[in-house]
């Protein structure tokens, strides 16, 4: 028998990193969840992961105080800041460029990504991660 879902939470947190602090903790609290029992389970999960990974987490919460969570691909724009080694992206994507990616780099993050884009293959998965590329300021070389 299902149970039934009490609220849908999301949250972005560094791997590894997750505490009782904001905005973990306010959020989880709210509703009901034991806040140490996701921190110690989120980090048991992401401590493989490269420290400082932003990962995407979907939290459901249940009637009777359980919970589960479903972790996501880091998101596209902290995968291309990565590998184009920036910072942040541009106020205006337009005129001022911050950075370069290749095609390449472009394919492995869509390859990384894939499960979470709505995308058939690879390559539009890649077209997908260039539009984002483009509105982040980095201007796209070939290999």
């Amino acid at each position: 028998m299902a149970q039934e879902v009490m609220a849908v939470l999301k949250l972005q947190i560094e791997a590894g990193q997750a505490s009782p602090a904001p905005p973990v903790g306010p959020t989880l609290g709210q509703h009901g969840v034991p806040i140490m029992d996701f921190v110690r389970q989120f980090n048991d999960k992401t401590s493989k992961m490269e420290p400082g990974t932003v990962v995407p987490v979907i939290i459901s919460v249940f009637k009777n105080g359980r919970f589960t969570f479903e972790m996501k691909s880091p998101p596209a724009s902290y995968l291309l800041k990565k590998a184009a080694g920036i910072a942040k992206g541009s106020g205006e994507p337009n005129k001022e460029k911050v950075g370069k990616v290749t095609r390449k780099q472009l394919e492995e993050i869509a390859k990384i990504k894939m499960t979470d884009l709505n995308a058939y293959d690879v390559e539009n998965a890649a077209r997908i991660i260039e539009g984002t590329a483009k509105n982040m300021g980095l201007e796209i070389i070939s290999d």
